[in-house]
C-alpha cells in the first residue's frame, strides 16, 4: 500500500501563519445547528439572513434552517475562526454581522479571547475605525482586545472590502461607509 501526501487543509489560521485550535464553539454550533461538516456554509448563510445581506447570494436549500437559540455574537464569532475555510466572505460576513448596536461588546470579546480569533477581530476593528466609524462594538474591541500573538494580519481582507467606497459623485466626494447590518 502506498501512502499519498495530502495537501492540508486551505484553513484562516494556516494562511495567518497561526495554528488552528479544536473550537469548542464550532462543535456546539454544528450539533446546534444540524450542519455538522457543512458548518461553514450554515454560518454565512445564517449571518446573511440575520442581516450580512451584503453577501446574499443561493444557499444550498438542504441546510439545516436557522436556530434561534445561537446568539449574533456566537455565529459572528465562529465566522472567524482559524479552523474555518481560508474564504474572505467567512470574515466580511462576519464583519457586517457584528455591526450592529445590538452586539454584547463585553460577551465578544470574552468569546474571541476563548476562541482565538483576537487578531481577526482587532483587523476588523481597525478597518472600521480607518473608515472614519466610531460605532460599536468595534470602538470597545479595539479598547480590550490584545492580540496574542503577531499573526499575518495581510492575508486578512484589505480594509476596503469591509466598506462601501462611492468616490466622486456629482455631488462631490463621498467618504467610505461602514458596511452595517442591516436590521
Amino acid at each position: 500500500m502506498e501512502l499519498k501526501e495530502q495537501a492540508p487543509a486551505a484553513t484562516l489560521a494556516r494562511r495567518l501563519g497561526d495554528t488552528a485550535h479544536v473550537s469548542g464553539l464550532a462543535i456546539r454550533l454544528a450539533r446546534l445547528s444540524g450542519a455538522g461538516d457543512r458548518l461553514p456554509e450554515w454560518l454565512l448563510r445564517t449571518a446573511v439572513e440575520r442581516g450580512a445581506k451584503h453577501y446574499q447570494r443561493e444557499f444550498d436549500p438542504l441546510l439545516p434552517p436557522d436556530n434561534p437559540a445561537i446568539s449574533d455574537e456566537e455565529i459572528g464569532i465562529a465566522l472567524c475562526l482559524g479552523q474555518m475555510p481560508d474564504d474572505p466572505w467567512l470574515i466580511r460576513a462576519a464583519a457586517q454581522l457584528l455591526s450592529s448596536p445590538r452586539m454584547d461588546p463585553q460577551r465578544l470579546a470574552r468569546l474571541a479571547k476563548m476562541e482565538r480569533v483576537e487578531p481577526v477581530l482587532l483587523h476588523i476593528a481597525a478597518a472600521c475605525e480607518r473608515v472614519g466609524e466610531a460605532s460599536e462594538p468595534w470602538a470597545t474591541l479595539r479598547r480590550q482586545l490584545h492580540p496574542r500573538r503577531t499573526v499575518r494580519t495581510e492575508a486578512l481582507p484589505h480594509w476596503t472590502r469591509f466598506a462601501l467606497l462611492p468616490g466622486l459623485t456629482r455631488d462631490g466626494y463621498a467618504p467610505p461607509q461602514w458596511l452595517k447590518r442591516r436590521e
